[in-house]
């Protein structure tokens, strides 16, 4: 049944408000039931490929043995010293970018190691952070880009991509690859030599993202690591065995000096400066799944150390509602739909069914903004039911037993997220992640909206600038601190 079935029904008497609740009841529910059944169905699918892979071993996280890795041939050391270049772009990031890159040159002993952080020539205090803690480590390249900022994040990489290509000029020789960071990660000991042995074989590796959870209550910034920690377990595990296109966090994952090379000439013949898409919000995304469009090969790599820690990259994400929002809101603006526009639905059937799982952001805000109405809606229908203003259903029975089993949809999901949760942070925060759900759901109802906004202004000739989250703390000043110092690799 639709609207006009109903007006039909109670044609000639008048709508009372009452009424009107109650088909606004009905439609809401309707909306929702649809959407959040055709997403169970998407996520069950996920759900039994990772079982699938679970229970024979292929989604379980190998831990390392000694000095070897788990998938090497036998002899073959984990002490790779490939030549690899590390890209880390800036803007107004002194209060972390020194233990950043400080921590970098401490843990990675590799001698062919190049850091190159690209700084904006305006930005004076974030060159004085880096060279305040470069100690005159040759491995290190400061890059002052001629360009006020902040420009975009991938018009920074571009410069630091022909900073690089100068060198590899001087040096006669080429690197092996490009590995991507932040200016407020903290990186794990074992990453680059992982990174590099795998980009022996792949032209694209992504490892992991290990949300910190910050000092307080961390209602915001938790939401980041049951998000994280999920997909990154869960999901990308999945994308990785169907032979999906691999987005790119920008963090942690490294590429072949061969394929950036092929990225960009192709970009080149497209008047752009790099590899890079300067225009793009989620550049790092964009060019992951370009690996795979081009016929390179990509790979998730989850692995632990000795210790049991995830090899992985670590960061603080933003603990207010407003520093959450901002961040995905460009998120979704570049995903859902920048990436749309610029890629299109190339690829097999998997990688448009990826494409859709990735895109679907605007329509989950959506989804979800009705679903919260819909409880508003109930609430105040509660009462009148309970006082017998109202006595009929205008919702037929199958609508009933679809939302119970859409109950039971979400009991799944929160068990899976805890489970996720208290693996990787403990039990507590497994309980507090099923908490935390309705703050990830109206950050994400809010960010789809900026979004949306954000596209359409885009979209009438608005220039695209580096939209970034400021960063004030850094794990590796926790840990020296003693905050979390239990948790974070040395």
């Amino acid at each position: 049944m639709f609207i006009h079935d109903v007006m039909h029904d109670w044609s000639g008497v008048g709508l009372t408000a009452v009424q009107w609740l109650q088909i606004l009841e009905r439609e809401l529910l309707f909306f929702s039931l649809f959407w959040f059944i055709v997403g169970m169905i998407d996520e069950m699918l996920v759900d039994a490929v990772w079982i699938g892979l679970r229970c024979f071993g292929g989604a379980r996280t190998p831990v390392l043995s000694g000095n070897t890795l788990p998938r090497a041939a036998p002899g073959r050391l984990f002490t790779s010293d490939a030549p690899l270049a590390v890209f880390i772009p800036t803007w107004q990031e002194s209060a972390v970018i020194g233990a950043t890159v400080g921590h970098m040159l401490r843990v990675w002993p590799q001698a062919a190691l190049r850091i190159y952080v690209g700084c904006y020539c305006n930005d004076g205090a974030t060159v004085g952070a880096v060279m305040a803690v470069s100690g005159g480590d040759p491995r290190l390249r400061v890059v002052i880009t001629d360009r006020p900022g902040p420009t975009t994040k991938a018009d920074c990489l571009n410069r630091l991509y022909h900073a690089l290509m100068d060198d590899e000029r001087r040096m006669g020789c080429l690197f092996q690859g490009v590995v991507l960071h932040d200016a407020e990660d903290m990186v794990h000991p074992r990453e680059l030599a992982l990174i590099g042995d795998a980009l022996n074989d792949v032209d694209f590796v992504q490892l992991p993202v290990r949300p910190e959870l910050t000092p307080g209550p961390h209602w915001v910034s938790g939401h980041y690591c049951d998000e994280f920690v999920e997909s990154h377990a869960r999901v990308m595990p999945v994308r990785d065995a169907l032979g999906a296109a691999l987005p790119a966090a920008g963090v942690g994952c490294g590429f072949s000096r061969s394929m950036l090379a092929r990225i960009g000439d192709m970009r080149a013949d497209c008047g752009e400066a790099g590899p890079f898409a300067a225009e793009c919000f989620t550049e790092d995304y964009e060019i992951g799944l370009l690996v795979t469009h081009l016929g390179g090969k990509a790979k998730f790599l989850r692995m632990r150390d000795e210790q049991g820690q995830l090899i992985a990259t670590r960061s603080y994400f933003p603990d207010t509602l407003v520093g959450a929002v901002r961040q995905k809101t460009r998120w979704i603006h570049g995903i859902a739909l920048q990436s749309w526009d610029r890629m299109g639905w190339m690829g097999r059937p998997v990688d448009v069914w990826m494409a859709l799982r990735d895109r679907r952001g605007p329509l989950v805000a959506l989804v979800l903004g009705a679903a919260y109405a819909l409880l508003v809606v109930e609430a105040l229908m509660m009462p009148l039911r309970g006082f017998g203003v109202v006595t009929d259903d205008i919702v037929p029975e199958s609508a009933h037993r679809l939302a119970a089993v859409c109950f039971f949809g979400l009991l799944w999901r929160m068990a899976l997220r805890f489970a996720f949760s208290a693996r990787e942070y403990g039990m507590v925060e497994g309980l507090r992640a099923m908490a935390r759900v309705p703050v990830a759901n109206v950050i994400t109802i809010m960010a789809g909206r900026r979004a949306l906004v954000s596209y359409g202004r885009s979209l009438r000739g608005v220039r695209v600038v580096w939209d970034k989250t400021p960063h004030l703390e850094h794990p590796v000043l926790a840990a020296a601190e003693g905050l979390s110092a239990e948790r974070l690799p040395a």
